[in-house]
């Protein structure tokens, strides 16, 4: 990624399972929605929801595609990080760090 990060907390990347959903996909080109969610260990209906939020954030693309190897006509469905989400998942990262590296010292 040739830009700089600035960090940035995302509430919707927080979100526990969109966070391991993100982390799942970065070192990847892409995944198959299957072995998301074994990953996972969640149910299709979570998944599905989890995924549309990414989606209508503009963090992750979805592709859908008839798989040679199947007899019936179900489809594949493929996920990738787009550019903005690699940013925002980056950004997001960086702020969790910070708030690591942050003074204990501070008052509350």
């Amino acid at each position: 990624m040739a830009r700089d990060i600035t960090p940035s907390f995302n509430v919707v990347i927080h979100s526990p399972y969109r966070l391991r959903i993100c982390a799942l996909l970065q070192p990847v080109t892409e995944l198959e929605f299957g072995v998301v969610k074994d990953l996972l260990g969640i149910t299709d209906a979570n998944l599905s929801k989890n995924l549309r939020v990414l989606s209508d954030a503009g963090y992750i693309q979805i592709r859908k595609e008839t798989s040679p190897n199947r007899q019936d006509r179900r489809r594949l469905t493929w996920i990738k990080l787009t550019e903005e989400g690699q940013h925002a998942v980056a950004a997001h990262v960086a702020a969790l760090e910070q708030i690591l590296h942050t003074d204990p010292g501070i008052a509350e």
